[in-house]
Parts: structure tokens; C-alpha cells; sequence
């Protein structure tokens, strides 16, 4: 093939994509236009991210990228070629629920449960950057999810509740180190 020919795709040409899923190396292969939420899910088996909407307004797809949340259905599988992905399956070891997980356990933050793996990635992806959040702020960042079930207030509650433990420990540690 020239310089000058373009490259053109075939229909069902599949491409290999080796990504860092959740701490381990994994691979596949999927066509060009297969989004990461549907490779994650029928490839990986990181049946954890969700699909909803698939336009990137509800936020049940909600993974992390690189270390920041991101929509899953928004991104083409062959563009975390090389890349780091972290979703639901990763927030904890396993057999285990971690923090966040336990604060929304705590603060019954969940009911059908299929927005929640999203929202759990966009909480645990602020909460690293956001350590002391208002409840304002913790709202704002909820309204990039569609819940029709728990009404997000103790959603709300559980993120604070988390935020709030997190500063505990970290006073606690230091005052040991001290």
C-alpha cells in the first residue's frame, strides 16, 4: 500500500488490545468501533461496568483510566490500547469491600444496583482528588449519574461518611508517627 492509499477497515477485522485491567495484564481482540464498555464486558469479563445509555449521560459505565474516571461507552476499546483501566472488580481485593463500599453498605447508598459500580468509580476518583468535600460538591459530581432508585441522599451521606473516616486515619497515623 502506497503513502497515498488510505488504509480502509474491514468489516469484522478485529485488532489486538493489551491493556493493565484492575493490577494485571490482559488481552484481546475486538473490531475498531467496539467501545471499551462492551470489550471490558464480553471480552475481559469485567461484568462490573455497566451499560445504560450508551451516550455517556447516565454514568453506569464509569471506569478509570489512566487514574481518572471516565466513560466507558464514550471510548473505543483500541484507544486503552497500552493503557490502565480500573473498574468496579479493582476497588477492593477480593472478597473484600473496600472503604467506599462499605459506607455505601453502611448508609444503604444502593437499591438495584446497576448505576452503583458507576458511581462508585466517579466517588472513588474524586475522593482522591477532593479529600474534604462539602456536601455541595459531593452532589455536583453525582449529577453526572442517573439513579432512579435511592434519590442520592444517602449516597451523599456514604461519600462524606468515607471522606470523613479517611481523615480520620490519616490524623491517627500521623499523631502515631509523631
Amino acid at each position: 500500500m502506497s503513502k497515498s492509499t488510505p488504509y480502509v477497515m474491514r468489516h469484522g477485522e478485529q485488532h489486538a488490545v493489551t491493556l493493565t485491567l484492575n493490577g494485571r495484564e490482559r488481552s484481546g481482540h475486538c473490531e475498531t468501533r467496539e467501545l471499551l464498555s462492551d470489550f471490558l464486558r464480553h471480552e475481559l469479563g469485567a461484568t462490573g461496568t455497566h451499560v445504560g445509555c450508551e451516550h455517556g449521560v447516565c454514568g453506569a459505565c464509569t471506569v478509570h483510566v489512566d487514574g481518572v474516571a471516565a466513560r466507558s461507552c464514550l471510548m473505543l476499546a483500541v484507544q486503552a490500547d497500552g493503557r490502565r483501566v480500573d473498574t468496579v472488580e479493582g476497588l477492593a481485593p477480593a472478597q473484600t469491600l473496600g472503604d467506599l463500599q462499605q459506607a455505601f453498605s453502611r448508609h444503604h447508598a444502593l437499591q438495584c444496583g446497576f448505576c452503583t459500580a458507576g458511581i462508585l468509580m466517579s466517588c472513588a476518583d474524586f475522593l482522591q482528588r477532593v479529600p474534604d468535600p462539602t456536601e455541595e460538591q459531593v452532589r455536583e459530581m453525582l449529577s453526572g449519574h442517573i439513579c432512579r432508585c435511592t434519590g442520592y441522599t444517602p449516597i451523599v451521606a456514604a461519600v462524606l461518611d468515607c471522606a470523613a473516616q479517611r481523615r480520620a486515619q490519616c490524623a491517627d497515623t500521623e499523631a502515631e508517627h509523631a
